[in-house]
């Protein structure tokens, strides 16, 4: 598999191609420094081995803004010098900062916008790229990854709706002014050999937004600037976030936001059409830049697919290593049976949205880490009873119901899978008790499903029964 085959970025060579992109974990206090949280949250990361994983964004300036952690100063260097420490001994995975630049916002609705900023702020905002970047580099860390997607400063200067009447805004040249100037200041002050990321939307999913036309051309000035990858988000913004009175907007409520972090009712691989585009056009233009895909992969078998096709050299996979931090070694050793799936419903999101630490709801009630086991033995079903799965058609809905599973540790939940008319079953949902209902249901079709109990290790139960039912055609 291509994807666990070594890949080179500048001087730093991962193991495997699978990237832990930045994800925000309210973890971290106010002051901005590492905690022991942070610490377990990442050392956990790290023990699944990824080829590369990026630390959630850090602010390069010190205004406040709740739980983040900060490269602003020079005091927050031993913290993140201790964790690139520690995460190095005890894993091959390479490790790099994502370093962050935002605007003030109050809980009023109000927030202060890219126009409002004078040509001062503009040099501070530069100089503050350059100085963390700088940081992260005294701290030991492996490289450094510019942030410049979603709601954040950077975005909002590229994005479309950027109508400063200076020499940055409005043209696509002015809009990618102060993306160039932030990125020739780090690498002078970073050097040649210090491997520079940066993270931007292939789209920004907005009205009157900027699409893959415009991030085509804007990932090819970054290759000419001398960036040594290139990873794709999307969406993300604060013109169509929901405002909650007494709370400052969240830009990743509307559609934007779903674009972003794509649910279970998305297609899998959603945004893999922005990576494929952005890659090919810089191979048009002579520029083999890494380019990293995200966007709701959920198994390595279609990590391997985007690869096999070129539409993207390294794959991002956040929600799906938060369900499970052992995927990439699980998927190494051939173990793909035992990750636990994440379900994309997106509870991860909405406790970010609500300004709470961010957990999976897959994981044993009240963890604040991922589960770890190393247990060999599977759940099994009661003695005599099986799991006795039952169907019955309520309203509209199917009601499933079965026997709770036993386990020598602890059953960790249960895989719930479904047929249609006789096609192939397919992953339904994964629910932690014993009941479901199933709500995708329409007249005339006929249903089939079984259930899989697993442990915190991902060892899986034998198949339940299978059980079938058809709904009656609707009479016109």
């Amino acid at each position: 598999m291509l994807l666990f085959t070594p890949f080179k970025i500048n001087g730093m060579t991962l193991q495997n191609r699978l990237v832990l992109p930045a994800m925000v974990t309210r973890l971290s206090g106010e002051d901005g420094f590492v905690n022991k949280d942070i610490r377990d949250r990442y050392l956990r990361f790290a023990k699944g081995e990824p080829g590369l994983i990026v630390i959630e964004a850090m602010a390069v300036h010190t205004a406040k803004s709740g739980p983040l952690l900060r490269l602003s100063e020079d005091a927050h260097i031993p913290g993140l010098a201790d964790l690139a420490k520690a995460i190095h001994d005890i894993s091959p995975s390479k490790v790099v900062p994502q370093i962050i630049h935002f605007l003030k916002i109050a809980r009023s609705g109000w927030r202060q916008k890219i126009k409002d900023l004078s040509p001062e702020d503009i040099q501070f905002i530069i100089d503050a790229y350059a100085s963390s970047a700088e940081r992260a580099r005294r701290a030991g860390f492996d490289g450094v990854e510019l942030h410049m997607a979603h709601a954040y400063t950077l975005s909002s200067f590229l994005s479309l709706r950027n109508t400063r009447n200076d020499e940055y805004g409005r043209s696509l040249e002015n809009r990618m002014r102060l993306m160039t100037e932030v990125i020739a200041s780090v690498r002078s002050r970073i050097g040649k050999d210090f491997p520079l990321g940066v993270r931007f939307d292939g789209e920004e999913c907005i009205k009157n937004g900027y699409t893959l036309e415009d991030s085509k051309r804007m990932a090819l000035r970054m290759a000419q600037l001398g960036v040594d990858y290139i990873s794709i988000s999307a969406g993300g913004k604060f013109e169509d976030a929901i405002h909650k009175p007494g709370d400052p907007l969240y830009p990743y409520t509307g559609y934007s936001g779903d674009r972003c972090m794509p649910s279970a009712n998305y297609p899998d691989m959603a945004n893999a059409y922005l990576s494929e585009g952005i890659k090919n056009y810089l191979l048009q233009h002579n520029f083999s830049t890494p380019v990293v895909t995200t966007g709701k992969i959920r198994t390595p078998e279609q990590a391997e697919e985007i690869l096999q096709k070129g539409s993207a050299d390294l794959i991002g996979m956040a929600r799906a290593l938060l369900a499970d931090p052992d995927l990439p070694r699980k998927a190494r050793e051939g173990r793909s049976n035992k990750i636990i799936w994440c379900t994309y419903g997106n509870v991860c999101k909405n406790l970010d949205e609500n300004f709470r630490k961010v957990t999976c709801v897959l994981w044993p009630k009240g963890s604040l880490q991922a589960p770890e086991s190393f247990d060999t033995i599977p759940p099994v079903w009661p003695d005599g009873a099986g799991a006795s799965l039952t169907a019955e058609y309520r309203l509209g809905q199917i009601f499933l119901k079965w026997n709770e599973a036993m386990d020598n540790e602890s059953v960790y939940g249960y895989e719930i899978y479904r047929s249609i008319d006789n096609g192939q079953p397919k992953h339904l949902a994964t629910v932690k008790r014993n009941t479901h209902y199933d709500l995708n249901v329409a007249g005339g079709e006929s249903y089939r499903y079984f259930v899989v109990a697993y442990d915190l290790a991902g060892n899986r139960s034998v198949p339940s029964n299978v059980i079938e039912l058809s709904v009656s055609a609707v009479q016109v």
